[in-house]
């Protein structure tokens, strides 16, 4: 197959970075923080942990430099007209509660019906999931983010997506139910409008 590259209009905004604090100012904060949590920052154990704290946020929430509509931008046109599902399941994600900043664990389920005439790279599926997951995040957005992107960027007859995860807001604090797990979907285009199309989708991720 040959990739066509296409530039597709990204609907993420663009960060301000005249409002993004120094590497400095993030590891006052960092250490501000754990002067209020009542340890010292200045004791042997923690003299470069504001350093890692910082290098570490900037890795977890490295999807808002990130374009998902630029990763999807590569198709694939040679696929003899197939417009059947794709379906890529078990995609394992780390994200953050944006109420709470503490990990949300999970798998997506992502599946698409092609229009006949592209497709893109699985691996670009997964990419996508990982962009929104380096994000903080709720559930429901994440899933929608996720599903409108593909469908935004490709124009499939529909999008599906199902993410179930477990919030560690709800098993390391307030309730503390470990093992709990949410579930979510989004459909578009014929997966919103045809149940059949839905109940199969459901059957497969559900039936693995």
């Amino acid at each position: 197959m040959d990739a066509v590259i296409k530039n597709l209009q990204s609907a993420t905004a663009k960060q301000d970075n005249s409002k993004r604090p120094t590497q400095q100012e993030a590891e006052d904060a960092v250490r501000t923080l754990l002067l209020w949590a009542g340890d010292n920052p200045d004791r042997e154990g923690l003299l470069d942990t504001p350093e890692r704290v910082a290098k570490s946020y900037k890795e977890l929430f490295s999807g808002y430099g990130q374009d998902p509509a630029e990763v999807l931008g590569r198709t694939f046109e040679e696929i003899a007209g197939y417009e059947d599902i794709v379906l890529i399941q078990d995609i394992p994600f780390f994200s953050h509660c944006e109420h709470h900043m503490v990990p949300i664990v999970g798998k997506a389920h992502v599946a698409y019906l092609p229009d006949g005439e592209k497709v893109v790279g699985l691996s670009k599926i997964a990419r996508v999931v990982d962009i929104y997951a380096h994000r903080l995040q709720t559930q429901e957005s994440m899933t929608a983010q996720i599903a409108n992107a593909i469908q935004n960027s490709l124009q499939p007859r529909g999008v599906a997506v199902m993410i179930e995860a477990e919030h560690m807001c709800m098993s390391m604090r307030g309730i503390r139910k470990s093992g709990s797990t949410t579930t979510t979907t989004t459909f578009t285009g014929t997966y919103k409008s045809d149940v059949n199309e839905q109940v199969r989708f459901m059957t497969l991720v559900k039936g693995r």
